[in-house]
């Protein structure tokens, strides 16, 4: 199979790597001395959530997102939004890990197909992610929606991304991500095929129909080169 394809596309969290948001953000509020609960996380995912969805319909900017989320600490802490951000992204590059049998799967088709990130977390997080795992010499492209000005699905950082891959033939594409409303309708209405990693048997998201589904990357890794 893995001869049908120019180029792989891949999503970044939780699809090549673990993000643990709560692990994250108990580490940056621990060098401001507070405990992080549960309640505290639920809290703050009430009012991230809500802003990621704004973000990925380009109804606010990734700076509006990454400020308004601590907004509310911020007053608390007496710091700037700023700060909470970039303290969080540090925290979350030093926790990172790949996903299982992400490293696998980068090996068996390194050389054999060229591959590419398109995410839309933020810029301070990825190149350092990319670094620290080692994963930065598997990829050919790397593409960010804080760069580029749009977030997945809006069909802009597709077309920015395969002009950057020097315009391959769009069926011969393939993008693989965890979330079926940015990265699987993103890459339908590109024109892509699409593999949803569905590690936690969710139900599909009505009008939107992946190429293929797969439970775990060793999954999509027997797939497509058996």
């Amino acid at each position: 199979m893995l001869k049908e394809w120019d180029w792989i596309l891949f999503d970044a969290d939780d699809t090549l790597f673990h993000f643990d948001a709560y692990a994250g953000l108990q580490r940056l509020f621990q060098n401001y001395e507070v405990e992080f609960t549960p309640r505290d996380y639920d809290d703050y995912q009430a009012i991230n959530k809500p802003l990621w969805v704004d973000y990925q319909n380009g109804a606010i900017s990734a700076l509006q997102l990454q400020h308004q989320r601590f907004q509310g600490w911020a007053e608390r802490l007496k710091v700037t939004p700023h700060d909470l951000n970039s303290g969080f992204l540090t925290a979350m590059a030093e926790i990172c890990v790949p996903l299982a049998g992400a490293v696998n799967l980068l090996n068996s088709l390194k050389g054999r197909v060229k591959m590419g990130i398109i995410t839309n977390g933020f810029t301070a997080l990825q190149q350092v992610r990319l670094q620290r795992t080692g994963f930065m010499d598997y990829f050919d492209l790397l593409v960010i929606s804080e760069q580029v000005g749009h977030a997945k699905p809006h069909p802009a950082i597709f077309d920015y991304a395969l002009e950057q891959m020097g315009r391959p033939a769009r069926e011969r594409v393939m993008m693989v991500g965890d979330n079926p409303d940015s990265d699987i309708l993103g890459g339908m209405r590109a024109g892509l095929a699409t593999c949803w990693l569905n590690a936690d048997n969710r139900a599909l998201p009505e009008g939107i129909t992946p190429t293929w589904q797969v439970k775990s990357l060793k999954e999509l890794e027997t797939l497509l080169v058996g």
